[in-house]
């Protein structure tokens, strides 16, 4: 008979974390008989999207280091060591074969719970720049799945795999021709249409650039879909009060249609966000959140930008750059086409797939 694994997949803090875990563990469930468990950090909203996409999470009372005010880091040190000691007790009850970290504040002291128990660990670094937690975990860990090239001034050459992230299967497998997906959220099925994204907590910089000149679009003959985030309330809604050709809302179901939809993307530089882009071959201007560790998304959207398949704008640009720049490149069917073709060049497809070969491999030495 078959053995039954268990494996635990630890990370989150945002969707860009949490649909590339959820995604390989729906790749595990397909090849191998396994039990998994997600573990996560409380109050985020991996507790939530976690458990709707069928799978148990435990929680860790982790947060993240106040970079700006070290005085404040007294009650993250204590909710730090209940965290290991919580991880601790979740490594030994579960006894997994291998723990996955996909990044996030949680996964640190889970992988690290683990390699301390002898339990064999694989890593999955989302960004063109390595996140402090992976870096501190490389040298114990059996794998290190990445998704950009030169990623050996991290970690050790001779564990890194180039898998790149996995991207949500549903958006690979509805795509939809482009008149249809406009008229799917009421569009004209003929007129040029862009995208912006701004995450699902909404990137205010991103959002505030377009609500002052939202008018505008409708005017030059724009359609224009705006997925704002929750943080924005009903900010963009107002702006485009009365506008026909605007569909503005916090959250979008249908990701599919809205990327198929678009001749343009306006998003964040995400690890995620980027690999969707690139797997469905999407011109786009990104626009780096400076409210990140590292300034890793400045990096994830040059390695872009370097090779013209994106255009960046900065975030402190965008209130003066950001729509012009949209309305140039909307015009511009030639550079359009160009960036589409370099984009999609660099996509790495069946991530999920290539990282459960890594999993077996290790599980089965």
């Amino acid at each position: 008979m078959a053995e039954k694994y268990n494996i635990l997949i630890s990370g989150g803090g945002t969707g860009g974390h949490i649909f590339p875990a959820v995604s390989i563990a729906n790749a595990l469930r397909r090849h191998l008989d396994c039990n998994i468990l997600f573990v996560g950090a409380e109050n985020r909203m991996e507790m939530e999207k976690v458990p709707a996409a069928g799978y148990k999470i435990e929680g860790l009372p982790v947060a993240g280091f106040n970079r700006k005010n070290l005085f404040k880091n007294v009650p993250v040190l204590v909710k730090l060591w209940k965290s290991i000691r919580k991880a601790r007790k979740i490594v030994k009850d579960f006894k997994p074969d291998i723990a996955i970290g996909v990044g996030g504040y949680a996964s640190g002291p889970t992988l690290k719970a683990a390699q301390r128990a002898g339990v064999p660990t694989l890593l999955q670094e989302q960004n063109s720049y390595a996140g402090v937690t992976n870096k501190l975990l490389a040298s114990k860990a059996g794998s290190i799945c990445v998704a950009y090239e030169g990623m050996e001034r991290f970690f050790p050459a001779e564990k890194i795999v180039l898998t790149g992230n996995p991207v949500r299967k549903d958006l690979m497998e509805a795509r939809k021709e482009k008149g249809k997906a406009r008229e799917s959220f009421g569009l004209a099925a003929e007129r040029p249409t862009v995208l912006i994204v701004g995450g699902s907590l909404g990137a205010r910089t991103l959002n505030e650039s377009i609500e002052a000149r939202i008018r505008e679009f409708i005017d030059r003959g724009l359609q224009v879909i705006w997925q704002t985030g929750k943080n924005f309330g009903d900010r963009g809604p107002q702006a485009a009060k009365g506008l026909k050709g605007a569909v503005v809302t916090q959250f979008i179901n249908d990701m599919a249609s809205a990327y198929a939809a678009a001749d343009l993307v306006v998003s964040r530089a995400g690890a995620s966000s980027i690999s969707e882009l690139q797997n469905l071959g999407k011109a786009c201007v990104l626009v780096p959140s400076p409210n990140v560790a590292e300034d890793h998304q400045t990096k994830n959207a040059l390695a872009l930008a370097n090779r013209d398949a994106a255009v960046m704008v900065t975030d402190a640009e965008a209130p003066q750059k950001l729509v012009d720049t949209i309305f140039s490149l909307i015009g511009d069917k030639k550079k359009l086409a160009d960036m589409e073709k370099n984009i999609s060049e660099m996509a790495l497809t069946d991530s999920d797939e290539k990282i459960v070969a890594e999993v077996m491999k290790i599980i089965k030495r």
